[in-house]
């Protein structure tokens, strides 16, 4: 099975109902200023708390939230109303959709925004080795927080749980969101269309920016976009809600209340906020995705993490540095993959890392077309090694090829293309005029002058 057998079987699947965190961080970052309208509420803490039980408290690690840094796990569980009343899902512990590791520093006014691929391996001891969205299916929020705690090594103090029904009442709330677009959307499973560039959304149209995957298929890992997405309007909304009055951020919180759920009382969420007052999310929150690539292992898709990458990007963050040392933009799409705001780069913490490459966006699929065993895996770990981790290696239709081939699909990838050229010792670089039929952005055939 194929990297495009596998997305075309996910856009086969029923569509799911996809849970989302922004609201989470949000309850968490920027909720503060107000505490005598919110005197009115004295019921948001016991629905903000349903749910949580001695088991989650025990995962929780106490930490000074005014006076140092601290790690919320924030997750998004599909397990919205429309989810809750269907026969099909009755009685199930939902898995997460969206996991995101957020560290606060209340002193230096900084937030870092880690996301976590749901289709991650790992081993859960006597769970075995699963997905880690399994966790909250199998042990509910307080075996999330202990896996995703030994996975980041830090200790997770606070827990922020949204479905997918609260996303679209807090935008709707806030009157909607002002975000820059990077690209067209037209993703059915995602719920729509969105046009690119700068603009006001709502909370349905939020929805669709932050579900989209397939729109991405073309250009790498769908959910590493949806991802940096979701941080893109978790980033809107708190700016947002910084500027809002008193009555829109008492609206706000009532609207929340129904959908999170967290171990965080009213009084902490603000005491946290007025701490965070004067960040300012366009330089003062940091993000990135965990490191990974795709395998394809017993029929299942998983995402083995780079350990050795994760361990560097994890240690940057626990100092205070943004994870990654430059900004990760994709240029054909314009999405913020990783991002430094206006903090310090600072020096790497991994010595001697193997790889000094940026990771590429583009998807590439390699054929063997000369018959020599192990010459597609060979120019796969080329391709990883120049920064492309979304690459589907096979062969061709038959092995007469003389010479290597790249094929770009688009006009605007000529120096990609040959910069993939030049790293396989391939002599033709074309543009597809139609002779080449290929899903991805670029294709490979080796021929017998492959070395």
């Amino acid at each position: 099975m194929t990297q495009r057998d596998y997305t075309r079987e996910r856009k086969r699947r029923k569509r799911k109902k996809i849970a989302m965190i922004a609201i989470g961080a949000v309850v968490v970052l920027c909720l503060g200023g107000a505490g005598a309208a919110f005197a009115f509420y004295q019921n948001i803490s016991d629905k903000l708390h349903a749910g949580v039980d001695p088991a989650l408290r025990d995962a929780l690690v106490a930490t000074d939230m005014a006076g140092e840094p601290f790690y919320v796990l924030l997750m998004g569980v599909d397990g919205s109303s429309e989810r809750e009343a269907s026969s099909e899902y009755a009685g199930d512990q939902f898995r997460s959709d969206s996991i995101m590791l957020t560290r606060i520093d209340p002193q230096k006014k900084q937030v870092t925004l880690v996301s976590i691929h749901r289709d991650t391996l790992v081993d859960m001891g006597e769970y075995g080795q699963n997905k880690i969205n399994a966790a909250h299916a199998i042990g509910g929020p307080s075996f999330a927080v202990e896996t995703i705690s030994d996975f980041a090594g830090v200790d997770i103090s606070h827990y922020a749980e949204i479905n997918f029904d609260g996303f679209k009442e807090i935008v709707d709330a806030l009157g909607g969101v002002e975000v820059n677009v990077p690209m067209e959307i037209d993703d059915d499973m995602a719920g729509g269309h969105l046009d690119a560039g700068l603009q006001t959304l709502d909370g349905d149209q939020a929805l669709v920016l932050c579900r989209s995957r397939h729109a991405y298929d073309d250009y790498g890992d769908g959910d590493s976009y949806r991802a940096a997405n979701q941080r893109l309007v978790l980033a809107a909304i708190a700016k947002k809600l910084l500027s809002s009055d008193v009555a829109t951020m008492a609206n706000t919180i009532t609207s929340l209340s129904g959908y999170v759920t967290t171990d965080l009382g009213i009084t902490d969420i603000i005491g946290i906020a007025q701490t965070m007052q004067g960040l300012d999310p366009d330089n003062d929150i940091y993000s990135a995705m965990e490191p990974t690539t795709s395998e394809y292992i017993g029929d299942v898709w998983y995402e083995i993490t780079d350990v050795e990458a994760w361990k560097e990007m994890m240690n940057r963050v626990d100092q205070g540095l943004p994870p990654t040392e430059e900004d990760v933009v994709d240029e054909a799409s314009g999405t913020v993959l990783a991002s430094t705001g206006s903090g310090p780069k600072g020096p790497s913490s991994s010595a001697g890392s193997g790889s000094s490459s940026t990771k590429k966006s583009g998807s590439v699929a390699v054929r063997n077309g000369n018959g020599i065993a192990g010459a597609g895996a060979e120019a796969a770990e080329r391709l990883e090694a120049l920064g492309y981790h979304n690459v589907d290696a096979g062969n061709a239709e038959n092995f007469n090829y003389a010479k290597t081939v790249v094929v770009y699909r688009e006009e605007g990838q000529a120096d990609e293309a040959q910069e993939i050229a030049d790293a396989l010792g391939a002599s033709v670089v074309k543009h597809n005029d139609g002779t080449y039929v290929f899903d991805t952005g670029f294709l490979v055939v080796l021929g017998a002058d492959w070395k």
